[in-house]
């Protein structure tokens, strides 16, 4: 490759980096800038620099009422799948190669499946329960919870299972020699190591929660239960979004964006203190 073709080839990797970063953030950015507007449309006319739509965000109950189930929803789920993902990590991480392989691919079925095909497969596993089975199970939050946590956890393990690999196997087995048991190692030897993997973890599963649609919908049926996703689309279905989702959609931007600030912050801090301390 000559002089002038590694020129244009960096100009259209740049080009196309640049095209991308448009395409993901000018939404957002307009989103937050019309925040700030009277306008009736994102877009259009910019109007009249106000906040009156985050007054009116909080006077709207039902919005409130769905980033409520919403929260509820994403960070217990969230929770969950940490402990179920992080345990299951482990318990892969030691098993024999043949059975390891196996579990590792049946783990990730959820993660690579068509999420109508899980969302309908837990609403006919709700049906049976409810219907076949007789079990005093009913459409609520608490079954939101449950599918949230199975198609969350998947993600958990994949964001921990690299980091066990990392892992000095050393100090587990210096642990068991020095008289700690097997969960005294675990508590604290080896989650502290993991601790990082877990934060990601626990955030990829509430972003995944917060966004999801499919199965909220699907298995939210006759129980009157709105997440933000869902309440956006019975929006548009009947009467158009409200433009106060402007205001909640700039503040969970604002939280979020936050959040990872702070983390990643600290996180290069305590890098660098480890880093003199070695």
């Amino acid at each position: 490759m000559n002089k002038a073709s590694s020129k244009l080839y960096l100009a259209l990797r740049w080009v196309i980096l640049l095209a991308v970063l448009v395409a993901i953030y000018l939404p957002l950015l307009m989103i937050i800038v019309y925040s700030f507007s009277t306008s009736q449309s994102v877009g259009g006319s910019f109007g009249d620099f106000t906040f009156r739509l985050y007054g009116k965000l909080f006077e709207n109950t039902k919005m409130l009422s769905a980033l409520k189930n919403t929260l509820i929803i994403g960070l217990a789920s969230a929770a969950l799948a940490t402990v179920f993902g992080t345990t299951a990590s482990v318990g892969i991480h030691y098993m024999r190669k043949r059975i390891k392989s196996a579990v590792e691919t049946a783990s990730q079925i959820t993660v690579v499946n068509a999420e109508i095909v899980t969302a309908t497969g837990f609403f006919l596993l709700m049906i049976c329960l409810r219907d076949a089975v007789k079990m005093p199970i009913n459409f609520s939050i608490w079954w939101l919870i449950i599918t949230h946590t199975v198609i969350t956890t998947p993600y958990v393990i994949l964001t921990v299972t690299p980091r066990l690999k990392q892992l000095n196997p050393n100090l587990l087995e210096a642990s068991m020699d020095l008289g700690a048991g097997p969960m005294r190692s675990l508590f604290t030897v080896m989650l502290p190591q993991l601790a990082g993997a877990m934060v990601s973890g626990f955030a990829l599963a509430f972003t995944l929660s917060l966004d999801d649609f499919v199965v909220t919908n699907i298995n939210s049926f006759g129980a009157n239960i709105d997440t933000i996703s869902t309440y956006i689309y019975s929006g548009i279905r009947k009467k158009g979004i409200p433009i106060e989702i402007r205001a909640l959609s700039t503040i969970i931007f604002v939280v979020v964006l936050t959040a990872l600030i702070v983390y990643n912050v600290v996180k290069n801090k305590r890098a660098k203190e480890q880093a003199k301390k070695a």
